[in-house]
């Protein structure tokens, strides 16, 4: 499942961009690779980054993994939903799962990430 309305970085991350301000969440595939999530670590609201930056992780029963910052900005919302139920990212990881809202500071950032059909690709598909 590779929604073609949003962008994926070499992280199995995701971002869906609306107005300049980008939804972010991890993949399918990535939610799968992890296994049952059971906790999530997310940026505090009003804090700025870098594209690639470390900005929270993601705890399951077999790992916890890094979750980086596709694009530059500023942190404007958090998913409470999937801080209350970490298992959001599992059952609807393309959806409501989503993890947190980041302002872009340069839009044009989001050019060097993957479309759905390289992601798609990277994927084996």
């Amino acid at each position: 499942m590779v929604p073609d309305d949003r962008k994926y970085t070499q992280e199995h991350e995701w971002i869906l961009i609306e107005d300049g301000v980008g939804m972010i969440g991890v993949t399918d595939f990535a939610a799968g690779e992890l296994g049952d999530v059971v906790f999530v670590e997310l940026p505090e609201p009003g804090s700025e980054f870098s594209q690639g930056d470390t900005v929270g992780t993601i705890e399951s029963v077999k790992a916890v993994a890094d979750l980086f910052l596709p694009v530059s900005g500023e942190i404007v919302e958090i998913n409470e939903a999937v801080v209350d139920t970490p298992e959001l990212v599992n059952s609807d990881p393309m959806d409501e799962g989503w993890l947190f809202k980041v302002k872009l500071s340069d839009i044009s950032e989001a050019d060097q990430l993957m479309d759905a059909a390289a992601y798609g690709e990277l994927l084996g598909g």
